[in-house]
């Protein structure tokens, strides 16, 4: 799975990472898949990542849960999960994917990205 890393950083840190990534292909090295979100202001980072969506994320890791039976896990209302699931999907955090449910239409399953998150906050 892609590695998963949560940030704070400025725009020159992002243009400094994205001239040493060019370099190094320049040079033939291989970069490792990684996907990596990067907060300007650490309280943005700290709104995105509420206890509940952390709590949502560690849920998910080991297996891929459909909404119904994740917002069960977690003791919670489904649209709360499901507005949690959009927020963390448009980061790039977390996919979902419908899927057949016998006798009842379909369903949606989140699916963690990666098998772990790494959050860094820098302040």
């Amino acid at each position: 799975m892609t590695r998963i890393t949560l940030t704070t950083g400025s725009v020159d840190e992002f243009f400094a990472r994205s001239r040493e990534r060019a370099r190094k292909l320049d040079r033939g090295e291989r970069i490792p898949a990684e996907v990596r979100v990067v907060f300007e202001d650490p309280a943005d980072l700290l709104q995105v990542l509420s206890t509940e969506r952390i709590r949502l994320l560690q849920a998910i890791r080991p297996r891929p849960v459909p909404v119904s039976q994740l917002s069960a896990a977690l003791d919670r209302d489904r649209q709360a999960v499901m507005r949690d699931v959009r927020l963390l999907e448009s980061f790039g955090l977390l996919k979902t994917l419908d899927a057949p449910n016998p006798g009842h239409g379909r369903r949606r399953i989140v699916a963690p990205l990666a098998a772990r998150y790494q959050l860094v906050a820098n302040i």
